[in-house]
């Protein structure tokens, strides 16, 4: 822990009052500090794309609608919607008194204005796709149509209409989304990229931004200004990118952090002998796999990337690295998703010292182990703890086939950048955290023309063109149909190799109220209070 750091921590909060213009004495400021989990590197929704930006972009934003403390879905900056007979137009009405943080009303334009910023093709949104079913989205992202011909339309200042390319039952959830958060015209036009900084962030949720200093913290104050402010109890939210969960544990243990996200899952017994009920594991809708490049040979090489799934022990990662606080899963599409059967590749059934000998036939088949050359590869990870053990435990699965392994980790930041934008790896470690409770949010993301989230360049005419069928199947049994049978063909060809289904792990204070650990890992700071 850096001296600066902890310093910082403990006395902060005593000028805090001066800092956030708050009328009562800075003593009597109730401040939340927050392990984040890792650092965000942008706090602009239109390029959002991780897990830690949305925890301090949901402070600082509001969407139409929002998750509640129990993860469900209810309203945000609009009060009400409505929906025509045939599911394709959505009509939302904006709360009246619904204010940016300088005191200018949110209005219909603005959400007209940043989705449609989203889909410009100029600004290479990551999330862009997820909204693929407004309709004109995709057109407009292409470059094939205009930005107005965008299916998002201001009636007057409070109505928005949103139209659609076909009925998409996840819609409220899909706008509750990071990116679909609403960001101030003006500021952006006039100021670019430098909106999102301290003292230019003009935002309309429940928390202003007055500090992001990188790698360190970022400070949010209450938004006088927000419609339901008088409902907000915390005054102040200091959020620290660790990405050493054991620093984090202790600093919580200490009473420096009164959550924070993510502890090493070895830790679990020992934490809840030492803290109880302050220990969280929530289990959600999240797959842990490794993607294989499959430009790079010999990972173009569907026996290659099949013997190394097969070698992968699921059953020890989840209870041996993870004390049961992960479950093993050979499936892309998490369980759970009501009306969906996951599909699983044919060697999920086999005993492990089958596959283990099953693995080592298709290497030699490939030209690799006994009586061929040796593979070596090497596993690309974000720091933390828990992606370490997961890939030495990997690493020594593997060699059991022959194979060199070296492991390569980088911060959060870092890897998903590279994966991003296109580095070319041999495998690498991933996630995905349900942006909706639907299938589709899961095997969207292999198709070829998902530029950002394809880590592994899968590029497959038969599994694009099943995908694109069930976005035109209007039976919803079908449809579901469809995208099990998307994700058989995922599983035989083994692009990725999913792992683990994941819970959420919080440390949480006993003087934090209000919290509820639910499937979405939705925890607005607006919905808790703290006991000083």
């Amino acid at each position: 822990m850096k001296p600066a750091l902890r310093l910082f921590a403990l006395v902060l909060p005593l000028t805090a009052g001066l800092l956030s213009g708050s009328a009562h004495p800075a003593w009597a400021e109730t401040v939340l500090h927050k392990g984040n989990g890792a650092e965000a590197q942008t706090l602009d929704p239109t390029h959002s794309s991780i897990i830690a930006e949305q925890f301090i972009l949901k402070d600082l934003f509001e969407g139409l609608t929002v998750f509640d403390a129990a993860g469900k879905i209810t309203s945000g900056t609009a009060e009400s919607w409505s929906m025509s007979s045939d599911g394709l137009v959505y009509t939302f009405k904006l709360r009246p008194n619904a204010k940016w943080s300088n005191g200018d009303p949110v209005t219909a334009g603005d959400f007209v204005f940043s989705f449609r910023r989203l889909e410009d093709p100029k600004e290479a949104a990551s999330f862009a796709n997820l909204f693929y079913p407004i309709k004109n989205a995709e057109a407009v992202n292409s470059g094939k149509a205009g930005v107005d011909t965008l299916g998002v339309k201001a009636l007057d200042d409070r109505t928005l209409e949103i139209t659609l390319e076909r009925p998409t039952p996840y819609l409220l959830q899909l706008l509750a989304n990071q990116s679909a958060l609403p960001v101030h015209q003006a500021s952006v036009e006039k100021l670019k990229a430098d909106f999102v900084k301290p003292g230019n962030l003009i935002s309309n949720g429940a928390y202003t931004l007055t500090e992001n200093l990188a790698n360190d913290h970022v400070t949010l104050v209450k938004n006088q200004r927000y419609w339901d402010a008088a409902n907000v109890r915390i005054d102040k939210v200091i959020s620290y990118p660790i990405d050493d969960q054991a620093a984090a544990q202790r600093r919580f243990l200490a009473g420096e952090l009164d959550m924070t996200f993510e502890f090493a899952a070895d830790q679990l017994k020992f934490l809840k002998e030492k803290v109880g009920d302050q220990v969280h594991v929530s289990p959600n809708l999240t797959n842990e796999y490794y993607a294989f490049d499959t430009r790079t040979p010999p990972f173009n090489d569907a026996r290659v990337r099949r013997a190394l799934s097969m070698a992968v022990d699921r059953d020890f990662l989840a209870e041996k690295i993870f004390s049961g606080t992960r479950v093993g899963s050979y499936s892309f599409v998490p369980s759970g998703l009501p009306g969906y059967t996951s599909a699983k590749p044919d060697f999920a059934q086999m005993p492990q010292l089958d596959r283990e000998d099953a693995a080592k036939d298709l290497l030699k088949q490939a030209g690799f182990g006994e009586g061929g050359k040796p593979l070596k590869l090497t596993i690309r990870f974000g720091t933390n703890d828990n992606n370490r053990r997961i890939a030495t435990a990997v690493a020594d699965m593997w060699k059991a086939l022959g194979v060199e392994v070296s492991l390569l980790n980088s911060d959060s930041k870092s890897h998903y950048a590279f994966l991003r934008d296109g580095g070319t790896f041999e495998v690498a470690r991933a996630a995905w955290v349900a942006d909706y409770a639907d299938a589709e949010n899961f095997l969207a993301l292999p198709m070829t023309a998902n530029k950002a989230f394809n880590y592994s360049h899968f590029a497959s005419p038969d599994y694009d063109a099943l995908v694109a069928k069930s976005y035109t199947e209007a039976d919803p049994a079908k449809r579901l149909k469809i995208l099990e049978n998307a994700e058989a063909l995922l599983a035989r060809d083994q692009p990725v190799a999913p792992l683990l289904s994941n819970a959420d792990l919080w440390l949480v204070s006993n003087k934090v109220k209000g919290w509820q650990d639910n499937a979405a890992n939705e925890h607005l700071t607006r919905f808790l209070s703290k006991e000083e």
